[in-house]
């Protein structure tokens, strides 16, 4: 600890703590303007000025870690009169539009103009003519910019995109996409988000609403298993009594939340019903004489709760193969941990100097598993290796080793990798006869991963000390699931790694804790909720009775890291809820929230009553939202089996992979977000399957076929294409190994 003082008073700081962030912790207010707390200082702004004891000039508190004994002053005649003369170089020639400017009302320069007094202008500059820049879903204007950089620092820092600079000019000075004469991004809209004037807005929503006729709903982001913190700012459509509320846009508390493109953009995906009893009683007559209830894991744990309370009432199955994958992943895992999660977090990769991902293309599986890694490279220089038989463009800035293996091998790369990292760790005889009598040269040469990657992997990672394992969702459904989980569970038991094991959907891991699942083997009655049935219910338009969507109701979910993470209603639905279904079979509860209180305390759920959850985050970053799962301790009685003989995958394979911000039915509904359904692949692909950009092509798969127009993608290499899975329904890429052996036929070009 380093103690000095600040206006006089004690105040101690950690080593490596700026002054600003021990102020802060200590309650002093330092005023910034460019300054982010997820982010290296920008030190752009120079309003975070300050007097020291030991300096005859000013110093930046952003960028200087006090030293023993030093006196700080943070507000004095002479910094008042210099934070004035800033605010005035700020507004020279700032547009006097915030009338019009979408910012107005939640503006930092609006408020920091009025702080400080500054009334008039008292300097002048020559006006630029500068157009504005329409982006797709970002538009930019110039003349708006104070050039804080801080989106340029979320681009590169959290996010990786780098997909933006700064254009040095003096006063013509600009924000520019980075070798690219338009924005190449995954439109993720974190810019907008920090961008503390109207520059940076999203093209939908400007000149639609301002910032004070808009009621913010803090709910938990749907589209990934990450729980993001996110606001629906709602306000109603109509001034008339009764008029219906909308969502206009989504927010985030951008100095210690991130959002993805899918969680800003992609919120319209509620649906209006009324309540149609004739509907009501079909959905329960079908229930009656329904043997299994299929549903997705795009539900909340009251939900899920409630599903395992009709099962076990009526004495039907539950179906959910992508839940039941994960389930028996980790019941295999626990058995050899000997705990029921795993230890890992978002936090914790954020933190690491030394991450390995294996079986899973993160990029677009989990956008904030990819944004965790990026501040992990970016601020703590962390070592990243990605094993997967396909590259990845997104994590090129992050990578330091990719690690190819061949489709289906990922038995053996994980006993390889295991035996790797546990080479000098205490594990006993037993489990060192086990490695010792592996078939390295048979894995190795069958898996294309030589004995020379997994020496440097050994080498990069002796030193580092906060190490993670990101476990994919390739793996929860490969065949050999289970031997797979128990070698992970191996690593994490007896090596300083962390593990996080990647859920695929928003409420994956819930589901799993909550329901006794049922291996689905069709040919019975199935009713459907938000999945196929022989009748349907749910919140899309060709369910059968209508049920709320997840911006529509009230509830929890559990994330990768393990948090039991509330939402709220930001639309009104005045239909049925599955609530009023389990009412009438005698499984009664006033509202569906009640049930939060009893989700099962034996899988680490407290007990909380769901209006005793915070949902917001505190002034220093602490995450007061819902709570952290207990980590029950389980039996340990797993052992490894027998590495399996590796398959082989010839001739056309392809692997379900949804695009950038694409995730499920509610993605695709939405207005803002592409709507890519091509099938992409390389030029050695198009050779290899005899077509080309552009042809329309019939795809075989053993369960069906589907018609799609094949993209020449330059940022592909090797012979696998990828294929979305969002357009065809919940639940089918995350039900079944992902890559796959296929037939494909020209139909002809689209032209």
């Amino acid at each position: 600890m380093i103690n000095f003082t600040i206006n006089g008073q004690p105040v101690s700081a950690n080593k490596g703590e700026t002054i600003l962030q021990a102020a802060r912790k200590a309650g002093f207010y330092i005023p910034t303007m460019c300054y982010l707390e997820k982010t290296t200082p920008c030190a752009s702004c120079r309003l975070c000025v300050v007097e020291t004891d030991k300096t005859e000039g000013l110093i930046l508190s952003c960028q200087t870690p006090p030293t023993e004994g030093l006196g700080v002053i943070i507000d004095s005649d002479r910094l008042q009169t210099e934070r004035t003369n800033i605010m005035r170089l700020y507004d020279v020639n700032h547009p006097l539009e915030c009338g019009v400017c979408d910012k107005s009302g939640a503006c930092d320069l609006q408020n920091k103009t009025l702080e400080f007094g500054v009334s008039a202008q008292h300097f002048s500059a020559k006006d630029q003519h500068r157009a504005i820049e329409h982006w797709g879903l970002i538009n930019y204007d110039p003349s708006l910019c104070i050039l804080c950089e801080k989106c340029v620092h979320v681009c590169n820092e959290i996010i990786g995109d780098d997909a933006i600079e700064l254009q040095f000019g003096g006063y013509k000075s600009s924000v520019i996409p980075k070798n690219s004469d338009t924005l190449d991004c995954t439109f993720c809209g974190e810019c907008i988000a920090v961008c503390p004037v109207g520059a940076l807005v999203s093209s939908n929503f400007q000149y639609s609403a301002n910032a004070w006729e808009l009621t913010q709903i803090p709910a938990t982001c749907v589209h990934c298993s990450a729980g993001c913190s996110l606001h629906y700012e709602v306000r109603h459509t109509s001034n008339a009594l009764g008029g219906e509320s909308k969502i206009y846009r989504v927010t985030n508390d951008f100095e210690h939340t991130t959002l993805c493109g899918a969680g800003r953009f992609g919120f319209d995906f509620d649906q209006q019903s009324e309540k149609d009893e004739a509907e009501f009683d079909k959905a329960v007559a079908a229930l009656q004489n329904a043997s299994a209830i299929r549903f997705s894991s795009m539900i909340t744990n009251e939900e899920a709760l409630i599903l395992q309370r009709i099962k076990e009432k009526l004495g039907i199955k539950l179906y959910n193969e992508e839940a039941r994958a994960y389930q028996s992943f980790m019941n295999a895992y626990s058995s050899v941990s000997g705990k029921a999660g795993f230890g890992g977090s978002l936090d914790a990769i954020k933190q690491s100097d030394g991450i390995i991902v294996v079986g899973g293309r993160i990029s677009s599986d989990n956008p904030m598993v990819r944004y965790a890694m990026t501040t992990a490279a970016r601020h703590n220089g962390a070592k990243v290796v990605y094993m997967h038989p396909i590259e990845d463009d997104l994590l090129q800035n992050v990578i330091t080793q990719f690690v190819k293996y061949e489709v289906g091998t990922e038995e053996g790369v994980v006993a390889m990798l295991a035996k790797t990292l546990l080479e000098n760790a205490d594990i006993g005889d037993e489990l060192q006869s086990y490695f010792k009598e592996l078939d390295e040269g048979y894995l190795c040469a069958e898996s294309n991963v030589g004995d020379e990657e997994y020496a440097r992997i050994l080498k990069t990672f002796a030193r580092l000390k906060r190490k993670t394992l990101i476990i994919g969702s390739d793996l929860l459904n490969h065949k050999r699931a289970a031997n797979i989980a128990r070698l992970c569970a191996m690593i994490e038991t007896h090596t300083e790694f962390s593990v996080v094991v990647v859920a695929p959907s928003v409420n994956t891991i819930g589901v799993s804790l909550i329901c006794d699942l049922d291996a689905d083997k069709g040919g019975e009655k199935v009713v459907g909720y938000n999945a196929p049935g022989d009748y349907t219910m749910g919140s899309f338009a060709d369910s059968m009775l209508k049920l709320p969507s997840l911006n529509a109701q009230e509830g929890t979910f559990v994330s990768i890291s393990h948090q039991v993470l509330p939402t709220n209603v930001a639309v009104a639905f005045n239909g049925y809820t599955l609530n009023d279904i389990a009412n009438v079979f005698g499984i009664e509860a006033q509202y569906t929230i009640d049930y939060t209180a009893q989700l099962p305390r034996n899988r680490g759920f407290n007990g909380t009553k769901f209006d005793d959850l915070g949902n917001f985050f505190g002034t220093l970053g602490e995450d007061n939202r819902g709570y952290t799962l207990d980590n029950i301790d389980v039996e340990v009685s797993g052992s490894l089996e027998e590495v399996e003989t590796l398959p082989e995958f010839n001739g056309s394979v392809v692997y379900r992979c949804n695009p950038i911000n694409q995730f499920n039915g509610y993605t695709q509904k939405t207005s803002q977000l592409e709507k890519d359904t091509t099938l992409r692949g390389s030029s050695q692909f198009a050779a290899a399957a005899k077509i080309g950009d552009g042809d329309k092509i019939r795809i075989e798969f053993p369960q069906g076929t589907q018609e799609r127009i094949f993209k020449l993608d330059p940022t592909l290499k090797g012979t696998i294409a990828l294929v979305p899975a969002y357009d065809v329904g919940f639940g089918v890429l995350n039900e079944q190994y992902r890559f796959e052996k296929v037939k494909i036929m020209r139909m002809g070009s689209e032209s």
